[in-house]
């Protein structure tokens, strides 16, 4: 059982007086699904487009459920067909469906929004261009078991958009801005979407955590053995909202760099009855719990 301190319960409380309502400056933002490959498959699950990214030129009708296969070649690329080789006239496309509700293909996975691709000159470059909540509902369950208590995934949720409009354009020399791996925060995609998660982002929707007028990168990883740690235990200074604290998972073995919110921790708290700002306000400090509006 949890038992908490009176210091606790004032930690807890942080977050939940700061609630502020403004307006978000980006609304999407470009996932790095590959790097340099030779050649890639992608396909749409309604009649889809290719078009010149550049220019918004049409290139080429795709047909539903079909699979079309991407490859360099010289500063350019060539799909391919049913056994037939197309040239591409541009180093630069973007693959949509032409319905609302149609998903893209890549990477053995469905995705929501456009694929964007291009020529870097060592390879093509594969990016998901996705609107922010639409990512989120991607990676809360790729991060988070679902079955896990709703308050944990809510935090969880919370921390990743936070994390995510911290770090837009961080990776803007490859042309996205996060990648979809542990290096940022693991993305299926559509394809690892649960309703059940989908409504916990919808309940959270726009909500992020601040540090005086920034949206700060929440850390968190799956388990600190017991504490989380400073932030200069890893990395070369102590961060202001993170400090070292009980993380209440004792019984799972570290995993992850400790620093910020332990998400074994966070369940434990939810399952001891903790809601998702409670939770939140515990591992973060002096944060604010910030709405945006879009």
């Amino acid at each position: 059982m949890i038992k908490c301190t009176k210091k606790f319960f004032i930690a807890l409380f942080t977050v939940v007086f700061g609630l502020l309502f403004s307006v978000l400056p980006a609304e999407a933002i470009k996932v790095g699904l590959y790097v340099n490959v030779n050649e890639v498959m992608v396909g749409t699950s309604k009649g889809g487009v290719l078009s010149d990214a550049q220019t918004g030129q049409d290139l080429m009708m795709l047909s539903q459920m079909k699979p079309y296969r991407l490859i360099k070649s010289g500063s350019g690329m060539i799909i391919s067909v049913d056994g037939k080789n197309y040239q591409i006239n541009s180093n630069r496309i973007k693959i949509k469906t032409m319905e609302s509700d149609g998903l893209v293909y890549t990477k053995k996975r469905w995705y929501r929004g456009n694929i964007l691709v291009y020529n870097s000159g060592n390879g093509l470059v594969l990016i998901n261009d996705v609107d922010l909540e639409s990512y989120i509902q991607g990676v809360v369950p790729s991060e988070m078991p679902a079955r896990w208590n709703i308050e944990a995934l809510k935090a969880q949720a919370i921390a990743a958009r936070s994390y995510a409009i911290a770090n837009m354009g961080k990776r803007a020399k490859y042309g996205f801005d996060v990648k979809d791996t542990t290096e940022d925060q693991v993305y299926k995609g559509a394809s690892g979407e649960t309703i059940k998660t989908n409504g916990i982002v919808k309940a959270t929707r726009g909500q992020v955590l601040v540090y005086g007028n920034k949206v700060i990168p929440a850390y968190y990883h799956a388990s600190s053995g017991g504490q989380t740690l400073p932030s200069s235990a890893v990395w070369s200074k102590d961060l202001p909202f993170v400090r070292p604290v009980v993380a209440y998972d004792s019984n799972v073995p570290k995993s992850g760099h400790g620093i910020g919110m332990s998400q074994y921790g966070a369940n434990a708290l939810a399952n001891a009855g903790y809601n998702a700002y409670q939770i939140l306000g515990y591992f973060y400090q002096n944060v604010k719990l910030y709405s945006f509006q879009y």
